[in-house]
């Protein structure tokens, strides 16, 4: 077999692709064509490697590495997502998938080889930034949603998910992947905080996720013109919506909490027309379930009381919401003492939950990102961090595939 390009050169490779050439940031969305160049790419990775990829009806992949001195017994699967927000950071889901595939490299130079199937996957529209689903590709082979529910899913520009699926080449009655030969899943991904900084450490493994979810606010109120129109006499949802965010902000910074309006949409849109209607989208999250519905509760009354004031009216909508995620803590411990790694919480939602809800045994690896900075251009992590973390993430695939 012709050698394989290292962790370098696969991040050298993947780096142009879907790049924004003004903000160096990235547009990798789901069922579009960086996505599916990038889906390209690790099937031949995959195959490079004598791997064969899988490819369910919605693009989801999978490839499994099965010696044949491996057992039938569920496999170890390994992982991520190669999709981006939008104009996103580079390491947000692919650095799990290049990590993945440099680790069975490190593997097959120590001669090992498993005893059980260890796989390579890849999920679709882990980000929810075209479709507004976070995690729908792992959702839908997990059964937390259905397809016929999610085919009806429209984009900003209208496009039906059905229609966009088609569209890439795919064939959704092909079928989902099945999770039946996964027995354990670990997801590798940069941290999307400060927690490994603080310790100084280049690779944590990860306790649980909070509980987070997206809530549409509707504010309606009347067109109107902005010259004409006294100050009075409006009925301007922009204001109310205006007073919510902030009210967001305020509530989650006495709880402790997370909230964020990082969408809105306005009708008509007009420079001198006030707006008949402003739809915005809050991201919440929280370091428990109840304290998750306290605090959206909380933006709700203030909202639907600016509303009352303003001659608005308010809708509130839950588009996604997902409860807490507790890891298998017993898997934690045991993987955390290969390396002496912290075990830490996560604001984020991976994959990884989503297949822990379902019952899949289940960890995370972080590797270390110096600033912080994550779902933007600026999100980084250092070379010899990305290198320790497939060290560390091949020592997990051993210790699981190898037992």
């Amino acid at each position: 077999m012709a050698e394989t390009p290292d962790f370098e050169q696969m991040w050298r490779d993947l780096a142009p692709v879907g790049r924004s050439a003004s903000s160096g940031g990235y547009f990798r969305q789901p069922w579009a064509s960086a996505e599916t160049e990038l889906r390209s790419w690790f099937a031949e990775a995959c195959a490079a490697r004598g791997l064969t990829v899988e490819t369910d009806g919605i693009g989801n992949q999978v490839a499994w590495w099965s010696p044949d001195a491996a057992s039938d017994a569920p496999g170890v699967l390994t992982g991520s997502h190669l999709d981006s927000v939008l104009d996103g950071g580079a390491y947000d889901g692919p650095l799990g998938v290049v990590s993945a595939l440099a680790a069975v490299d490190r593997l097959r130079d120590r001669g090992f080889e498993p005893s059980r199937p260890l796989g390579i996957g890849v999920f679709v529209e882990e980000e929810g930034s075209r479709f507004g689903r976070a995690c729908l590709g792992s959702r839908l082979v997990a059964g937390a949603t259905t397809w016929d529910a999610a085919r009806e899913l429209r984009d900003r520009d209208g496009v039906f998910l059905a229609d966009a699926v088609e569209a890439a080449g795919l064939d959704p009655s092909a079928g989902l992947l099945s999770l039946d030969r996964v027995g354990t899943f670990v997801e590798l991904h940069v941290e999307q905080g400060r927690d490994l900084v603080d310790r100084d450490v280049a690779v944590g493994l990860a306790s649980e996720i909070w509980p987070h979810g997206r809530w549409r606010f509707d504010f309606a109120g009347q067109a109107n013109h902005a010259g004409s129109t006294r100050m009075e006499d409006r009925r301007d949802p922009m204001l109310t919506y205006a007073m919510t965010a902030l009210a967001a902000n305020k509530q989650a910074r006495l709880a402790g909490q997370r909230a964020t309006f990082g969408r809105i949409a306005v009708e008509p849109n007009g420079t001198n027309a006030v707006p008949s209607l402003v739809t915005a989208w809050l991201d919440a999250r929280a370091s428990s379930d109840d304290a998750l519905a306290e605090l959206v509760a909380a933006i709700e009354r203030q909202a639907d009381d600016r509303a009352g004031r303003d001659g608005t009216s308010l809708t509130v909508t839950a588009e996604s919401v997902s409860g807490s995620v507790a890891f298998d803590p017993d898997l934690a411990t045991r993987l955390a003492g290969l390396g002496d790694w912290p075990v830490i919480p996560t604001q984020a939602g991976h994959d990884a939950g989503i297949l822990s809800d379902a019952g899949v045994p289940t960890a995370m690896v972080f590797v270390r990102n110096p600033t912080g900075v994550s779902h933007s251009p600026d999100e980084h992590a250092e070379t010899a961090d990305c290198l320790a973390g497939v060290e560390a993430l091949a020592d997990v695939l051993a210790e699981l595939a190898g037992a």
